[in-house]
């Protein structure tokens, strides 16, 4: 079993005894996690983009912002939460000759130090909060007074503390009020990624064409078809995150019970079981991570193909007119 840390696990005068926190990057996550850490009294700054939409953003909500270097150089704790795939250009050229004796180095996702695209020096803490909520959920729950789970992991514990650095960061961002569970970086980047690519949004997009795509090659208005393929998978998922997969069947109609629960397996059968296996073996072997990260100006180029890709199908044409007659989408 996981071992879970509450706010009693975790002080916050680890950080503010005399510990600076740099936060570098000021989107979804890095406002959320800036402004819960500056509401608990922590002394936080930010490293921006000089003239980026961020800047001005921090400056509306009361920071004063450095430039990255500026922010790496005055910072103790520097947290990086701009994108993956932006953290390795970054941290070579604005933040690397920063990286002092008996500094920390954070973040919220492992994909850089797990596959190596981030070498820190040997004399420095590397640890991870990764909240499990968007940005806005974690800054409403703070707000709210309560918070959202999180993860915690030390990959580099040079000064014997670096669990209690990120616990301390966690309780400062309001997740140690819900619960805050310990892992390692590779442990939380490997099973990150394969939720995302095979489950989440690999996963979903394709069964919910390919349901979509059956039922409107047999003959059924696509109209319908969204409605019970994608527009009332929301409603399920709502069903399941509050109560479950038992508080879900209890919900839905006895016909609904036994066609999920005996053809369910026949569509999501053995075959994919075996699919997701050796998706896994390729996040595990450094595979996917080589073919995201290593040549950038071409998998950017092959993810922008896909993406262009993806408002031409006759679902999203569908799913625009349902959401507007639903008034979800203006």
């Amino acid at each position: 079993m996981a071992k879970i840390y509450y706010d009693l696990d975790a002080d916050l005068e680890v950080i503010k005894e005399e510990k600076t926190v740099a936060v570098i990057g000021y989107g979804n996550q890095g406002r959320a996690q800036a402004l819960n850490m500056r509401d608990s009294g922590l002394d936080i700054i930010l490293g921006l983009r000089v003239g980026g939409a961020s800047w001005d953003r921090a400056k509306a909500d009361g920071f004063e912002p450095y430039t990255i270097e500026e922010a790496a150089e005055k910072g103790d704790i520097i947290h990086m939460l701009i994108p993956d795939i932006e953290q390795p250009a970054v941290y070579r050229t604005q933040i690397t000759s920063h990286m002092k004796e008996g500094k920390a180095l954070g973040f919220s996702h492992g994909f850089n130090i797990h596959f190596k695209q981030i070498v820190p020096p040997p004399h420095v803490d590397v640890i991870m909060i990764a909240p499990k909520s968007p940005g806005k959920g974690l800054r409403d729950a703070y707000v709210n007074g309560f918070g959202v789970p999180a993860l915690i992991a030390v990959a580099q514990d040079y000064s014997g503390r670096g669990k209690d650095l990120a616990l301390a960061m966690s309780k400062a961002m309001g997740c140690t009020r819900a619960g805050v569970l310990e892992t390692t970086f590779k442990e939380e980047t490997e099973t990150d990624l394969f939720g995302e690519q095979s489950v989440l949004v690999g996963g979903l997009i394709s069964l919910i064409t390919k349901g979509f795509e059956v039922l409107v090659k047999e003959g059924y208005q696509p109209e319908l078809a969204y409605f019970e393929v994608c527009n009332e998978m929301k409603l399920i998922m709502d069903l399941v995150y509050k109560s479950g997969f038992t508080g879900m069947l209890k919900a839905v109609s006895d016909t609904a019970k036994y066609g999920g629960l005996t053809v369910g397996p026949k569509v999501v059968d053995e075959h994919v079981r075996e699919n997701m296996k050796k998706i896994l073996k390729d996040i595990q072997s450094g595979k996917f991570a080589e073919e995201w990260a290593g040549n950038l100006e071409k998998s950017k180029a092959k993810l922008n193909a896909l993406m262009r890709e993806v408002p031409e199908h006759k679902i999203e044409e569908v799913g625009r007119f349902i959401r507007k007659m639903a008034g979800i989408e203006k």
